[in-house]
């Protein structure tokens, strides 16, 4: 079954629910002052679902989710099974050329994978499309990224990320400083790429090879 809210819709409080939210903030390290925060709500927020049963709009609610790192649905009680299912939105380039404006890419993505384990619903898959980062990135490995940036240029120097450059080109590299506003993206097997722009980064959570996919 598929969770489909409306936008300020408020689900209905069970107690299932708040159990289920205090102990992914447990498990995550987070009083409910800095929970609160996190999801851009004032500092008493979380402390007001939780113990005076204030109700949240979906908006406020999916920000939560997103903050203790589970899908809304597991939250909710609509299952009870802590897995997500991952859309491959493309292909990345290690040492091929992958250009995303040209796929055909569906909204539900090229393929799905499942893991067995909870993630944020801002995950997406790209699977890896030549040698150039061998030996940890295989062809045909998915690495599992953040939809959108969520860190500024500078904390990815020295970091293995999936890159979209300002030309249109998607690649897996590693990230280092560059000169006048650009970066230089390296292999681990082929030559460097200088001088580049970025119009994003996708910060790297997770990589599954190829032959642990379902």
């Amino acid at each position: 079954m598929t969770t489909r809210l409306r936008l300020g819709y408020k689900p209905q409080m069970t107690q299932i629910w708040k159990e289920r939210l205090a102990k992914a903030l447990e498990e995550k390290g987070l009083n409910m002052l800095t929970a609160s925060r996190m999801a851009g709500k004032s500092d008493t927020y979380v402390r007001d679902l939780l113990k005076r049963d204030k109700e949240p709009t979906i908006e406020n609610f999916i920000n939560l989710a997103k903050v203790v790192g589970k899908p809304v649905s597991y939250l909710i009680g609509e299952t009870d099974e802590l897995k997500s299912i991952i859309p491959v939105m493309g292909l990345i380039g290690a040492g091929a050329e992958v250009m995303p404006d040209f796929e055909q890419v569906p909204p539900e993505g090229l393929d799905q994978i499942e893991v067995p384990f909870a993630l944020p619903d801002e995950m997406i898959a790209l699977e890896v499309r030549g040698s150039s980062m061998l030996p940890v990135y295989r062809d045909g490995t998915a690495i599992i990224v953040y939809r959108h940036q969520r860190k500024p240029l500078a904390s990815f120097y020295g970091e293995d990320a999936a890159v979209r450059t300002s030309d249109g080109r998607r690649f897996l590299k590693t990230i280092m400083r560059g000169g006048a506003d650009t970066v230089n993206l390296f292999s681990w097997n082929a030559a460097p790429i200088e001088g580049v722009r970025l119009e994003w980064i996708g910060e790297i959570f997770a990589t599954i090879p190829k032959s642990s996919r379902n």
